[in-house]
Protein backbone atom coordinates (compact mmCIF):
# COMPACT_ATOMS: atom_id res chain seq x y z
CA UNK A 1 0.00 0.00 0.00
CA UNK A 2 1.41 3.50 -0.93
CA UNK A 3 1.58 6.30 1.06
CA UNK A 4 0.33 9.97 0.90
CA UNK A 5 4.04 10.93 -0.59
CA UNK A 6 3.98 8.12 -2.85
CA UNK A 7 6.06 5.15 -1.21
CA UNK A 8 5.08 1.89 0.92
CA UNK A 9 3.94 2.38 4.22
CA UNK A 10 6.67 -0.29 5.64
CA UNK A 11 9.14 0.72 3.66
CA UNK A 12 12.39 1.00 5.52
CA UNK A 13 13.59 5.08 5.13
CA UNK A 14 16.89 5.92 5.11
CA UNK A 15 18.54 9.06 6.68
CA UNK A 16 19.73 11.80 4.33
CA UNK A 17 22.65 11.27 2.00
CA UNK A 18 25.76 13.22 3.51
CA UNK A 19 25.53 15.52 0.48
CA UNK A 20 22.41 17.01 2.04
CA UNK A 21 23.71 16.94 5.13
CA UNK A 22 26.76 19.24 4.13
CA UNK A 23 24.69 21.44 2.51
CA UNK A 24 23.38 22.56 6.10
CA UNK A 25 25.52 25.14 6.34
CA UNK A 26 23.12 27.01 3.99
CA UNK A 27 21.57 27.52 7.09
CA UNK A 28 23.08 31.13 7.38
CA UNK A 29 21.86 32.20 4.34
CA UNK A 30 18.25 31.36 5.46
CA UNK A 31 18.86 33.53 8.57
CA UNK A 32 20.40 36.55 6.73
CA UNK A 33 17.58 36.23 4.47
CA UNK A 34 14.71 37.18 7.33
CA UNK A 35 16.69 39.95 8.34
CA UNK A 36 16.62 41.89 5.07
CA UNK A 37 13.15 40.54 4.68
CA UNK A 38 11.85 41.83 8.43
CA UNK A 39 9.85 44.76 6.81
CA UNK A 40 7.63 41.78 4.37
CA UNK A 41 7.29 39.50 7.09
CA UNK A 42 5.97 41.69 9.67
CA UNK A 43 3.30 42.23 7.13
CA UNK A 44 1.83 38.91 7.79
CA UNK A 45 -1.61 38.63 9.94
CA UNK A 46 -1.13 40.17 13.79
CA UNK A 47 -1.94 37.88 16.69
CA UNK A 48 -4.80 38.16 18.92
CA UNK A 49 -2.17 38.09 22.58
CA UNK A 50 -2.66 34.27 22.82
CA UNK A 51 0.33 32.23 24.19
CA UNK A 52 2.50 30.55 22.05
CA UNK A 53 5.05 27.91 23.55
CA UNK A 54 8.26 27.53 21.43
CA UNK A 55 10.33 24.21 21.70
CA UNK A 56 14.09 23.81 20.08
CA UNK A 57 15.43 20.76 18.41
CA UNK A 58 17.70 18.30 19.69
CA UNK A 59 21.05 19.69 20.95
CA UNK A 60 19.47 23.24 20.32
CA UNK A 61 18.47 25.80 23.39
CA UNK A 62 16.41 28.50 23.63
CA UNK A 63 19.10 30.94 21.83
CA UNK A 64 17.84 28.78 18.51
CA UNK A 65 14.04 30.32 19.03
CA UNK A 66 14.69 33.60 20.19
CA UNK A 67 14.83 35.02 16.56
CA UNK A 68 11.29 32.99 15.55
CA UNK A 69 9.89 34.51 19.37
CA UNK A 70 10.81 38.06 18.47
CA UNK A 71 9.35 37.99 15.21
CA UNK A 72 5.86 36.55 16.65
CA UNK A 73 6.38 38.79 19.87
CA UNK A 74 6.07 41.33 16.77
CA UNK A 75 3.29 40.26 15.63
CA UNK A 76 1.30 40.74 19.14
CA UNK A 77 1.58 36.98 20.68
CA UNK A 78 2.85 35.86 24.47
CA UNK A 79 5.87 33.82 23.10
CA UNK A 80 7.24 32.03 25.89
CA UNK A 81 10.74 29.97 26.09
CA UNK A 82 10.86 26.27 27.63
CA UNK A 83 13.61 27.60 29.92
CA UNK A 84 14.90 23.66 30.45
CA UNK A 85 18.46 24.34 29.19
CA UNK A 86 20.00 22.36 25.76
CA UNK A 87 17.09 20.11 24.48
CA UNK A 88 20.00 16.65 25.10
CA UNK A 89 16.49 14.44 23.89
CA UNK A 90 14.14 12.07 25.89
CA UNK A 91 10.49 12.14 24.24
CA UNK A 92 9.68 9.89 27.95
CA UNK A 93 11.86 11.62 30.61
CA UNK A 94 10.84 15.13 29.60
CA UNK A 95 7.31 14.66 29.62
CA UNK A 96 6.55 15.37 33.46
CA UNK A 97 8.45 18.49 32.81
CA UNK A 98 6.39 20.22 29.52
CA UNK A 99 3.42 19.19 31.29
CA UNK A 100 4.00 21.37 34.24
CA UNK A 101 5.07 24.11 32.43
CA UNK A 102 2.61 23.78 29.41
CA UNK A 103 -0.01 24.27 32.87
CA UNK A 104 1.92 27.17 33.89
CA UNK A 105 1.85 29.21 30.86
CA UNK A 106 -2.46 28.12 30.58
CA UNK A 107 -3.02 28.90 33.93
CA UNK A 108 -1.31 32.11 34.04
CA UNK A 109 -2.64 33.41 30.95
CA UNK A 110 -6.31 31.69 30.83
CA UNK A 111 -5.76 30.90 27.21
CA UNK A 112 -5.28 27.84 25.34
CA UNK A 113 -1.25 27.57 24.15
CA UNK A 114 -0.34 27.01 20.49
CA UNK A 115 2.62 24.93 20.49
CA UNK A 116 5.67 25.86 17.54
CA UNK A 117 8.14 23.01 17.66
CA UNK A 118 11.52 22.79 15.81
CA UNK A 119 12.75 19.34 15.15
CA UNK A 120 12.09 17.08 18.54
CA UNK A 121 10.81 20.06 19.96
CA UNK A 122 7.85 19.23 17.23
CA UNK A 123 7.58 15.76 18.62
CA UNK A 124 7.20 17.07 21.94
CA UNK A 125 4.51 19.70 20.99
CA UNK A 126 2.53 16.52 19.80
CA UNK A 127 2.66 14.92 22.77
CA UNK A 128 1.59 17.56 24.72
CA UNK A 129 -1.45 18.25 21.97
CA UNK A 130 -2.14 14.38 22.63
CA UNK A 131 -1.60 14.64 27.25
CA UNK A 132 -3.49 17.94 27.42
CA UNK A 133 -5.56 19.22 24.19
CA UNK A 134 -7.96 21.23 26.44
CA UNK A 135 -4.89 23.14 27.17
CA UNK A 136 -3.35 23.63 23.59
CA UNK A 137 -5.06 25.49 20.49
CA UNK A 138 -2.69 24.45 17.65
CA UNK A 139 0.54 22.73 16.95
CA UNK A 140 2.74 23.46 13.97
CA UNK A 141 6.03 21.29 13.77
CA UNK A 142 9.09 22.79 11.89
CA UNK A 143 11.14 19.56 10.60
CA UNK A 144 9.75 17.04 12.90
CA UNK A 145 10.19 13.32 12.45
CA UNK A 146 7.04 11.60 13.93
CA UNK A 147 6.04 9.21 12.17
CA UNK A 148 7.20 6.39 9.45
CA UNK A 149 10.85 5.02 10.28
CA UNK A 150 11.93 7.76 12.47
CA UNK A 151 15.13 6.27 12.87
CA UNK A 152 15.63 8.22 9.26
CA UNK A 153 17.72 10.68 11.05
CA UNK A 154 21.47 12.09 10.96
CA UNK A 155 20.92 12.62 14.64
CA UNK A 156 19.37 8.72 16.01
CA UNK A 157 22.40 7.63 17.16
CA UNK A 158 23.63 10.47 19.23
CA UNK A 159 20.05 11.10 20.48
CA UNK A 160 19.94 7.76 22.09
CA UNK A 161 23.26 8.18 23.48
CA UNK A 162 22.42 11.75 25.13
CA UNK A 163 19.21 11.05 26.63
CA UNK A 164 19.26 7.31 27.33
CA UNK A 165 16.43 6.73 25.56
CA UNK A 166 16.14 4.23 22.14
CA UNK A 167 14.25 5.29 19.91
CA UNK A 168 12.34 1.40 20.38
CA UNK A 169 11.90 2.00 23.85
CA UNK A 170 8.03 3.56 24.22
CA UNK A 171 6.45 1.97 21.03
CA UNK A 172 2.94 3.49 22.46
CA UNK A 173 4.36 6.95 22.90
CA UNK A 174 5.56 6.73 19.18
CA UNK A 175 2.30 5.28 17.77
CA UNK A 176 0.11 7.77 19.06
CA UNK A 177 2.46 10.64 18.38
CA UNK A 178 2.31 9.73 14.69
CA UNK A 179 -1.14 9.58 14.60
CA UNK A 180 -3.99 12.15 14.05
CA UNK A 181 -4.02 15.19 16.56
CA UNK A 182 -6.53 16.17 18.56
CA UNK A 183 -6.06 19.69 17.78
CA UNK A 184 -5.23 21.72 14.38
CA UNK A 185 -1.97 20.58 13.08
CA UNK A 186 0.70 21.91 10.70
CA UNK A 187 3.64 20.19 9.79
CA UNK A 188 6.49 22.42 7.47
CA UNK A 189 8.97 20.68 6.37
CA UNK A 190 11.56 20.43 3.16
CA UNK A 191 12.21 17.26 0.87
CA UNK A 192 16.44 19.36 1.08
CA UNK A 193 16.58 18.52 5.12
CA UNK A 194 19.75 17.00 5.75
CA UNK A 195 19.36 16.02 8.80
CA UNK A 196 15.55 14.27 9.07
CA UNK A 197 13.95 12.60 6.39
CA UNK A 198 11.18 14.39 4.89
CA UNK A 199 8.53 11.77 4.70
CA UNK A 200 8.96 11.74 8.69
CA UNK A 201 7.63 14.80 9.03
CA UNK A 202 4.49 13.95 6.54
CA UNK A 203 1.78 13.92 8.31
CA UNK A 204 -1.86 12.61 7.13
CA UNK A 205 -3.87 15.62 5.61
CA UNK A 206 -7.06 16.53 6.94
CA UNK A 207 -10.00 19.39 7.68
CA UNK A 208 -7.82 20.10 10.97
CA UNK A 209 -4.50 18.71 9.67
CA UNK A 210 -1.98 20.11 6.91
CA UNK A 211 1.58 19.68 4.98
CA UNK A 212 3.49 22.59 4.01
CA UNK A 213 6.73 21.70 1.91
CA UNK A 214 9.60 24.56 1.60
CA UNK A 215 11.33 24.44 -1.25
CA UNK A 216 14.92 24.17 -0.85
CA UNK A 217 15.12 24.89 3.08
CA UNK A 218 17.76 23.20 5.55
CA UNK A 219 16.93 21.33 9.18
CA UNK A 220 19.30 23.81 10.79
CA UNK A 221 17.66 26.91 8.95
CA UNK A 222 14.05 25.88 8.92
CA UNK A 223 12.82 27.93 12.08
CA UNK A 224 14.53 31.19 10.55
CA UNK A 225 13.55 30.39 6.80
CA UNK A 226 11.54 33.45 5.75
CA UNK A 227 9.05 31.60 3.81
CA UNK A 228 8.20 29.41 7.10
CA UNK A 229 8.08 32.26 9.61
CA UNK A 230 5.44 33.13 7.13
CA UNK A 231 3.76 30.18 7.13
CA UNK A 232 3.75 29.64 11.07
CA UNK A 233 2.55 33.44 11.57
CA UNK A 234 -0.23 32.44 8.92
CA UNK A 235 -1.54 29.59 10.90
CA UNK A 236 -1.12 31.04 14.34
CA UNK A 237 -3.66 33.96 12.87
CA UNK A 238 -6.27 31.61 12.78
CA UNK A 239 -9.00 32.33 15.42
CA UNK A 240 -9.10 29.84 18.10
CA UNK A 241 -11.38 27.18 17.22
CA UNK A 242 -10.84 27.39 13.27
CA UNK A 243 -8.94 26.02 10.77
CA UNK A 244 -8.55 26.51 6.66
CA UNK A 245 -5.96 25.17 4.51
CA UNK A 246 -2.92 27.76 4.14
CA UNK A 247 -2.76 30.12 1.42
CA UNK A 248 0.26 29.98 -0.46
CA UNK A 249 -0.47 32.77 -2.57
CA UNK A 250 1.48 35.19 -0.46
CA UNK A 251 4.31 36.82 -0.87
CA UNK A 252 6.57 33.63 -0.49
CA UNK A 253 4.64 32.02 -2.61
CA UNK A 254 6.95 30.77 -4.74
CA UNK A 255 9.03 29.03 -2.22
CA UNK A 256 6.28 26.44 -1.18
CA UNK A 257 5.18 22.84 -2.55
CA UNK A 258 1.37 23.06 -4.40
CA UNK A 259 -1.24 22.11 -2.30
CA UNK A 260 -0.57 17.97 -1.84
CA UNK A 261 -4.58 17.84 -3.84
CA UNK A 262 -2.87 19.89 -6.74
CA UNK A 263 0.05 17.76 -7.59
CA UNK A 264 0.50 15.10 -9.66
Amino acid sequence: MAGADGSAEGERLQAPSLFLMLAEARSLFELNSSLLLSPLLLRAPKGDGHPVLALPGFLASDLSMAPMRRYLKELGYDTHAWNMGRNLGGVASRRSGLRDLLQRIHESSGRKVSIVGWSLGGVYARDLALQMPHMVRSVITLGSPFTRDVRATNATRLYEALSGEGIDDNPEILQAIAGDMPVPTTSIYSRTDGIVNWRTCHLNPSATAENIEVYLASHVGLGVNPAALWAVADRLAQAEGEFKQFDRSGPFAIAYAPPENAQS
